[in-house]
């Protein structure tokens, strides 16, 4: 069997999901396909227990996506980054400084909502658009770019013909490998942990990283959990002792993560499972080949400081949106996607690196480093210039260079 349609996009997690509902909302004609179906559901086998903040411009995405008023009663926003720096031999937190949204904004920095309840809101958009054909549970086993087209196999043996395939599964990527694009990989022996918790005390709408020795420890806002405050929590440690605490009890679990977080926001308890996951930062050495565009972890993967991730994912969507929405004509041709590569690459490179270098900082272990990455936070945080541009650009309403 031999289908057509204007755009495939392989990979159907969040990214995926999205850049579905936004081509689809647009008018265009969409098959999304991926090997392993999304899990809805927060108690389900296999949910996703990360959160992601949505910055400004992804609400922007989402809004045309279709999506963001089912969304938004679901997010906790997010008005204040609070950083720490607790590299003392108590643990306690010797720096903390407070970025706030309204420094720049009459909006908060963004809204925190949980993966396996962003996927639960982007599957049912797909369902509602009669022009978006989801297939869960079908992989890409072949894809050929050709000028005039590409030509994809499906694991299940169909053929598809499209102007323009998205490649956004995952950091693996088979679309990415077919079309010949090799990566950068960095590799920092780390693991991160995510869960949720509740506290007594309020989070407030403050999202949090504390760094020490490791990685940072990063609580982020939810929506109230069971009558009680509530947080997502990504873990970030050297990856023997992230596999360790996986496998603590629940009450010695509890007493080390009250502890790692400098007790801010009281003692800690798990309102969760525990998930893991390796860290790693990796960048593509192009953003496009024939008739084939990455976006999303296919393109670049850092570790999850500063909420940067998922955003930069959707950043990519939403440049390729324009573009393909000013010239739909020429959707999927040469030019097009030299256009994106070069709309989308500086910025990625420059957020790839600069992420990077935060995370080893984090992971300092001298007292002399130690003591410059509590100097630096000061130093950022004190000077009023460098502090708004520096939050302008990590919310993403303003680019390098």
């Amino acid at each position: 069997m031999t289908k057509t349609c204007d755009i495939l996009i392989s990979g159907g997690g969040i990214a995926g999901l999205t850049a579905a509902a936004a081509f689809g909302s647009a008018g265009f004609n969409v098959i999304c396909v991926d090997p392993t179906p999304p899990v809805t559901e927060r108690e389900a086998e296999g949910s996703d227990m990360r959160t992601t903040a949505m910055l400004q411009p992804a609400r922007d995405l989402l809004e045309r996506a279709g999506v963001w008023d089912a969304l938004a009663p679901h997010g906790a926003a997010l008005e204040v980054m609070r950083i720490a720096d607790a590299a003392t031999d108590t643990g306690a937190a010797r720096e903390v400084k407070s970025f706030r949204a309204s420094d720049v904004s009459d909006l908060p920095f963004g809204w925190n909502f949980p993966n396996w309840r962003l996927r639960r809101e982007l599957v049912a958009r797909l369902d509602a658009l009669p022009n978006v054909d989801f297939q869960p549970g079908t992989g890409t086993s072949r894809f050929l770019g050709r000028t005039a087209e590409a030509r994809v196999t499906l694991s299940d043996g169909t053929s598809i013909k499209a102007k323009l395939v998205v490649a956004a599964d995952g950091r693996n990527s088979p679309v990415r490998q077919a079309a010949g694009i090799g990566v950068t990989t960095k590799r920092y022996g780390q693991k991160a942990l995510a869960f949720a918790v509740t506290h007594p005390i309020p989070h407030d709408n403050v999202s949090t990283e504390v760094h020490r020795t490791g990685g940072p420890f990063t609580l982020v806002p939810l929506p109230d959990h069971e009558g009680m405050p509530c947080s997502a929590v990504v873990w970030m440690d050297d990856g023997a002792k992230s596999v360790a605490r996986m496998a603590l009890e629940t009450a010695e679990f509890e007493a080390e993560m009250s502890k790692r977080s400098c007790h801010i926001l009281g003692p800690l308890t798990l309102a969760s499972r525990r998930t893991i996951w390796p860290i790693i930062s990796q960048i593509a050495e192009r953003l496009s080949g024939t008739r084939v565009a990455l976006i999303a972890e296919a393109a670049h993967v850092v570790p999850p400081i500063g909420a940067q991730g998922l955003n930069m994912s959707l950043a990519d969507t939403a440049t390729l949106l324009d573009l393909v929405m000013d010239q739909p004509e020429n959707l999927g041709d040469a030019a097009m996607l030299a256009r994106y590569h070069k709309a989308r690459y500086g910025d990625i490179r420059m957020r790839v690196t600069g992420i990077d270098l935060l995370n080893r900082a984090s992971q300092a272990t001298s007292p002399l480093a130690r003591d410059a990455r509590a100097l630096g936070l000061n130093t950022l945080h004190e000077i009023t210039p460098i502090r708004k541009s520096l939050m302008e650009l990590g919310l993403g309403v303003r680019r390098a260079g």
